[in-house]
């Protein structure tokens, strides 16, 4: 598991002991030094001190869970001195109201910085775009019957950690929690702090990539995404995912240099994009009728480095026919033809064998009108188009905090999500 080499080298910095490289069952049995403890929060033992948990109700269940009114933000943990984060687990009534989950919003501050290192919606944080729930289990996330949420994810910290969750619904939020984490004296140098942005367009711009992550300065380890994407009806219920993930690397100006094929070929998927969830890619909900799309990738196996800076991009561009084409544009929707594949009348899984040509449109100084008999009748084009787009991007990064400007206001976060989203997948 690649996420965790260097967290197995900081267990056998913690722990001591024989180290047989590569094996991780080596952590179970190895003895921890004397400065290494464990600790759990949670409103049971809010502190996570040392014999302080279950002081109410003479030691039966007494404070299970935390009353957070509109307006206010409560502290979850708040420790000094250097440790990591390991899990977090929550649940309550969030687990059951889709504008908590995008109202609600999860604050991390690493080493007493005034900034949060992480800032995002809960929903949205803990792995699933818009607001919605499902039941998954993937290698940083989890929620095994849809009704909860867990991470797991090593978070370190050199002199304090402090996590809040502030409420900015229109109703109290009950909530249930527990933080587990380990209590060292020191880290390595090479530990690096737990980094995530969330951030949404409701209307992204013709022929322009949307940013899932802007430009963020320093050294650091791009961990993945989740992404939520609304299509617009305008455009007949297309195929959304011709959107190729591009990451700009260490001064990286017009071109990218990593890229990927198209929005399913990130995600481990192809030619369309279902309902599935694996360790490492997934898409949670895939609704073909109301084009509604939530899916996310991790770089746990195969480690994006940077080293001066990061940015990481999706284009937004669909796929259809001449004649849905010309329906978008008689009703006035944005679109801009991109590329187009001719298999000559045949569907592209039988013209094996068979002709295929390919039709680069913004290659051509005067690239046919989709309503001109030159355009293409056969096959299928690739366009821009324009959707309503947010992403939770995952990142560590050599310092505390980092230049990324703070979360969307919560007018944001939730604007047309009852009429777009939750209105038509009731349940989720």
């Amino acid at each position: 598991m690649v996420l965790f080499t260097k967290y197995t080298l900081l267990s056998i910095f913690l722990f001591g002991g024989i180290t047989i490289h590569n094996s991780i069952a080596q952590e179970l049995f190895t003895a921890p030094n004397s400065s290494t403890k464990t600790r759990w929060i949670s409103p049971e033992n809010p502190t996570g001190e040392k014999g302080k948990g279950g002081l109410t109700n003479k030691g039966a269940k007494g404070n299970a869970f935390y009353i957070i009114q509109p307006g206010d933000t409560q502290i979850l943990m708040n420790v000094k001195g250097a440790g990591i984060v390991q899990r977090m687990w929550m649940s309550g009534t969030i687990a059951k109201n889709a504008e908590q989950r995008r109202a609600v919003v999860i604050n991390m501050y690493w080493d007493e910085s005034e900034k949060p290192a992480v800032s995002a919606p809960v929903g949205d944080f803990f792995g699933v775009g818009l607001g919605l729930m499902a039941s998954y289990d993937n290698e940083l996330f989890s929620s095994p019957e849809g009704r909860s949420f867990n991470f797991a994810i090593p978070m370190p910290f050199r002199t304090a950690a402090k996590i809040e969750i502030v409420n900015e619904s229109s109703s109290q939020v009950l909530f249930w929690y527990d933080i587990n984490y380990l209590e060292m004296d020191q880290l390595p140098d090479y530990a690096m702090y737990f980094h995530a942005c969330w951030s949404r367009d409701l209307k992204t711009e013709l022929g322009k990539d949307f940013q899932i992550l802007p430009k963020v300065e320093g050294k650091g380890r791009f961990l993945g995404i989740n992404v939520g994407v609304i299509g617009d009806k305008g455009y007949l219920g297309s195929w959304f995912g011709e959107g190729e993930v591009k990451v700009y690397l260490d001064g990286d100006m017009d071109n990218p240099t990593l890229q990927g094929t198209g929005t399913e070929d990130y995600i481990g998927s192809g030619w369309g994009q279902g309902v599935y969830h694996g360790l490492r890619f997934g898409s949670l909900i895939s609704d073909k009728e109301n084009d509604i799309y939530a899916f996310y990738r991790f770089h746990t196996a195969d480690a994006v480095y940077f080293h001066e800076d990061i940015r990481v991009t999706i284009q937004q561009m669909g796929n259809s026919n001449r004649t849905n084409l010309r329906k978008m544009k008689i009703n006035s929707m944005e679109i801009l033809p991109v590329w187009h594949l001719e298999t000559h009348g045949q569907d592209i899984l039988k013209a094996i064998g068979k002709p295929v040509e390919h039709v680069r449109f913004l290659d051509m100084e005067h690239p046919p009108d989709v309503m001109s008999d030159d355009f293409p009748a056969g096959g299928s084009t690739n366009y821009y188009r324009c959707d309503d787009v947010s992403a939770t991007a995952y990142f560590y990064l050599d310092k505390p905090t980092n230049n990324l400007p703070p979360i969307a206001s919560v007018e944001l976060r939730l604007k047309d999500m009852q009429k777009k989203v939750w209105g038509k997948l009731k349940g989720r």
